[in-house]
Order: structure tokens, then sequence, then C-alpha cells
């Protein structure tokens, strides 16, 4: 018995036009980017910058391990055994927010967020480098005044001394404090990315914006 194949004649589609729409990190198929580092002070600080990203990324992958713990001993305990859990649920959010937000700098370090390219595909280069400032300015601003933002519920939760309105009220500085480190480490990938941009050097293998 013979497998049925692609018809004769017909080949697989190429160039741009036939790259994954999403870029995965784990997605099989898709190319491996590591990060790659300029010369002089911007490696330097790219390489610093890296380090932190290997350090934070392991406190969020210990917090994404806590959160899991959590809610499971919290399906257990509430529908098994009827226990009341006034803090499982601010706990695993609590380490979810900082999941995601610490891991936030390395994923862009690592260009593993989802990347739409309907417009990369039928830009000519010189455009499509354009775009790819343009979009990493934006993403610069955008992340620069959620970090500001974050920094300032920080403060006021601080100084405030607020905490969250249930019996077991954790205080909202853990949240908030995770946003705005998060954010901040974010910023300051994304100022590297865009300083890359106009700094002859090595680029990334596969690496799309």
């Amino acid at each position: 018995m013979s497998t049925a194949g692609p018809p004769q004649g017909a080949t697989a589609p190429s160039g741009r036009l036939g790259e994954h729409a999403a870029h995965g990190l784990d997605i099989d198929g898709l190319p491996e980017v590591e990060p790659a580092h300029h010369a002089g002070r911007l490696g330097a600080l790219e390489r610093a910058v890296e380090a932190i990203h290997r350090v934070v990324v392991v406190f969020g992958s210990i917090a994404l391990l806590i959160a899991s713990l959590v809610l499971t001993y919290s399906v257990f305990s509430r529908y098994l055994f009827h226990a009341a859990t006034d803090w499982q649920d601010e706990v695993a959010v609590f380490a979810i927010v900082g999941a995601v937000f610490l891991a936030g700098a390395w994923v862009q370090d690592h260009r593993g967020h989802v990347g739409i390219e309907a417009l990369a595909s039928v830009l000519s280069p010189k455009v499509n480098r354009i775009r790819i400032v343009v979009v990493d300015v934006l993403t610069l601003a955008f992340c620069a005044f959620f970090a500001w933002k974050s920094w300032t519920l920080f403060h006021e939760a601080w100084v405030d001394k607020m905490t969250t309105s249930s019996t077991f009220a954790p205080p909202l500085t853990i949240p908030y404090g995770l946003m705005a480190t998060g954010m901040t480490l974010l910023v300051a990938q994304v100022a590297l990315q865009i300083a890359g941009h106009f700094v002859p050097g090595t680029r990334r293998s596969g690496s799309r914006a």
C-alpha cells in the first residue's frame, strides 16, 4: 500500500510567505533563536542583562510551580475535604503574576513571542527594517509607561500599607513589585534591542520582529 503524497511537480512554499506565523520556543521545525551580542559596551550590557534574565526566569519558573501546587491543593481541599481556602486564590494569582512578568524580558530576548508576518512578507527589506524599528520604539513607549505606572502603584501600596480585601489580606506591594520589576527588565531589553538596530554586529540567526 502506498501513501498519498503531494501532487507531482508541487513544491513547498519558500521565502517569508512559507514561514510560520507564530514564533515559539518549542515547536518542532522552528529555528532556535539564541541571544547574540554586539561588540563593545553594548555587548557588555547585553551580556549583563542576559545574566539577569537567566536568574529571574528561574524565580518565574518557581512561581509558576508554586501556583500549580497551590491550585491543585485548593481543588482537593475545597471539594474533597470542604476546607476553607481564603489564601490559596491570592497566592496562586500573585505567583502567576510573578511568573508572567518576570519571564517577559527573557521571552523578548529569545524572540519567543507570537509574531504575525502579514506585512513582513510583502514589504521590501528596507521598508521592513523601518517597520521593525518603529514597532520596537512603540513597544518601548508602551512598556515604559506600564513600568512607570507599576512603580507608582507599588509606591502607593508601600506608603499606604495597602492589602487585599480578603481575610488573608496579603500586601499589594507583592504583585505591584513583581509587575514593576518585570516591566523594568522588559524596558531594558527592548531598549537594547533598539540600540542593536543602529550598531553593526552579530545578528540573531532566524530572528524576527
